[in-house]
């Protein structure tokens, strides 16, 4: 089944590896064919792994856009999804945890990734916006 993207002016996307921006009007493109397609907004950058539900996102990122190479991030996500379904309670985000691991192991990479997705809008929705930091100068008295 051929996947549709609509894609706004200087819109980014990952397709099998290769950055491709769309140009400076709205613009369609049709996949006819199986590939790894991730939209700039999907796109998790290194820097930006600062939580546990983006440390388990990373790695599969990884391996839904380096298929061929997605051994060398299973174990990372093993280990991560592990201590995030250790620190969580709730039984609906575990759940999840366990669909993206089945989803995982059978290379159904972008499946895993958006349920990914859930965990980053829980863990947000539970801390907020906690800083990763303490400002300098360290608590007021």
């Amino acid at each position: 089944m051929p996947l549709k993207l609509s894609l706004k002016p200087g819109e980014k996307f990952v397709l099998n590896g290769a950055v491709v921006q769309n140009g400076d009007r709205r613009g369609t493109l049709v996949l006819q064919n199986k590939a790894s397609v991730l939209r700039e907004k999907d796109i998790m950058q290194q820097d930006e792994v600062t939580t546990p539900a983006r440390r388990v996102y990373f790695p599969v990122m990884m391996m839904y856009l380096d298929e061929a190479g997605a051994e060398r991030y299973y174990d990372e996500f093993v280990r991560r999804l592990s201590e995030f379904m250790s620190a969580v309670r709730n039984p609906a985000i575990l759940a999840d945890c366990v669909s993206i691991s089945k989803h995982a192991m059978t290379r159904e990479y972008y499946k895993s990734l958006m349920l990914c997705r859930k965990l980053i809008d829980y863990e947000d929705e539970v801390f907020g916006n906690v800083p990763t930091s303490l400002p300098a100068g360290g608590a007021e008295s």
